[in-house]
């Protein structure tokens, strides 16, 4: 019996529908799934309008772009996972209606730089071609594909969106204490995301989650498919040494990250449904 606790839908930029989800987590015979969208509710609160069946659980989740401290190791995005939220907690909505309304300003900034280096894209022809949905950095990257600028979306990224890159601008995060403190106050854990993205080698890993978790930071992710196997090991033993909740998902995007798929990564990856027993337990007695 197998969970996936970290699931992108279109409400941020996953390429299907709450619903959609719902129903491939069921086909796959996954017992619990969480959708953490980033900086948003909306699918969530959708997800959340379904009956379904007994014998499976979902769990409401979101992902928070959050800046990292000032004076540490660290630069730029470290991403919160809450989960158990209340997803009409007003001051955490309010938090992350300011961080959409920052990624809506971001965009057309975007578009401008690509068309400053001759890449024939408007900013209207990508809000019609992702009507309804919060548009990011993954939606620009698809639209300059289709174009047939870049053959995939890491492309379009290591050659223009990534981080200083041509088309690269920065955008508002919240502070990442902020963030675990409206989370905690919406009922929920706040959870460390991926933690081997950030690129910390173990001592200033290890100092990082210290700090977080002394501010109210509940569970890291240690279970996600990038990490490696000696990653892993480490951070269920940093789980264990901070006395945190060991959480895992596979950031499954859809189509817009193919290679990844919801449950199993690229694969092999598996998280036992006993991680989303122990995550209820601690959000019932929280």
């Amino acid at each position: 019996m197998s969970i996936d606790l970290h699931i992108h839908s279109t409400a941020s930029d996953g390429s299907l529908a709450p619903a959609e989800i719902l129903t491939l987590a069921q086909k796959l015979k996954l017992r619990a799934i969480a959708i953490t969208d980033h900086d948003t509710l909306e699918g969530v609160k959708e997800a959340s309008a379904f009956e379904l069946p007994p014998r499976f659980q979902f769990l409401t989740g979101v992902e928070v772009s959050t800046q990292a401290p000032s004076g540490g190791p660290l630069s730029g995005s470290v991403h919160i996972l809450g989960y158990g939220v209340d997803a009409s907690h007003k001051p955490l909505n309010a938090v992350l209606r300011e961080l959409q309304i920052s990624r809506a300003t971001r965009n057309p900034k975007i578009i401008s730089k690509l068309q400053h280096i001759g890449i024939a894209i408007t900013y209207e022809e990508l809000a019609a071609a992702f009507e309804g949905v919060q548009i990011g950095r993954p939606h620009i990257a698809q639209l300059i594909k289709s174009k047939g600028v870049v053959s995939s979306i890491n492309e379009a990224f290591d050659r223009f969106l990534g981080t200083g890159k041509p088309a690269y601008v920065d955008k508002y995060r919240v502070d990442c204490l902020t963030a675990i403190n409206v989370i905690r106050e919406a009922g929920g854990v706040p959870v460390l995301a991926h933690p081997g993205l950030l690129k910390l080698n173990e001592v200033e890993a290890a100092s990082f989650v210290r700090y977080l978790t002394d501010n109210g930071m509940g569970g890291i992710e240690a279970y996600y498919p990038e990490h490696t196997p000696a990653q892993t090991t480490y951070y269920e033993s940093i789980a264990d040494r901070f006395n945190l909740l060991r959480t895992g998902g596979t950031d499954f995007h859809g189509a817009a990250v193919p290679h990844i798929q919801m449950g199993v990564g690229t694969g092999k990856f598996r998280v036992p449904y006993s991680i989303y027993e122990t995550l209820i337990q601690a959000l019932s007695i929280s």
